[in-house]
């Protein structure tokens, strides 16, 4: 939820990058990192295991201008993928403000896929949320890899109303993935 700050006149923003193991969360925000300049970017952590997942969150504080006079500042987040970090992913979603739902377009990946973005709809309703009250865009991710399910498959197993607007990305070379964040970033300030 967003959070004003009146002493230093800001409004941060969360934003939660969620969806399987290895699907291209942090990833993205890595590129997004490294495309922005750095007077409006704050320190990149990344805590992740051995083998280079993620397993608490990565955090990039963004500042973006200003909204009546405040200044607005985004604060970026990826979920543990890992079926393991369940209780980890629920609690990065605590107070999010904006979702960007990283689905991984490979084929084998479509059960992965599915269970995450369950997952993430009943870390909600535990929290008293719904999508009706949160904005929610999707990143179909890996789009350049072979054996991948067309887009109209995604929307059917992820998006089936057609209600959130998608992107295809292919987060490793950062396509799709500014777009995405530009999107999500103007759907949670247009909520104040």
């Amino acid at each position: 939820m967003s959070t004003f700050n009146f002493a230093r006149k800001e409004i941060s923003f969360k934003i939660v990058y969620y969806g399987p193991a290895l699907s291209g969360k942090t990833t993205s925000l890595r590129n997004i990192y490294k495309t922005l300049p750095g007077k409006v970017k704050g320190q990149f952590t990344s805590i992740a295991t051995e083998t280079e997942r993620t397993l608490f969150f990565d955090f990039l504080p963004l500042e973006l201008g200003s909204i009546k006079g405040f200044k607005i500042r985004l604060s970026l987040y990826t979920v543990p993928g890992q079926f393991i970090y369940k209780l980890t992913r629920k609690s990065v979603l605590r107070s999010t403000d904006g979702i960007i739902f990283v689905a991984d377009s490979q084929r084998r990946k479509k059960e992965e896929n599915i269970y995450s973005y369950n997952d993430m709809i009943e870390n909600l309703i535990d929290y008293g949320e719904s999508l009706e009250s949160i904005p929610l865009i999707f990143q179909y991710n890996k789009r350049d890899m072979e054996n991948i399910m067309p887009i109209e498959e995604l929307q059917e197993d992820l998006n089936p109303e057609n209600k959130y607007q998608y992107f295809e990305t292919i987060a490793i070379e950062g396509v799709g993935v500014l777009n995405a964040l530009k999107l999500i970033t103007k759907l949670v300030i247009s909520k104040i």
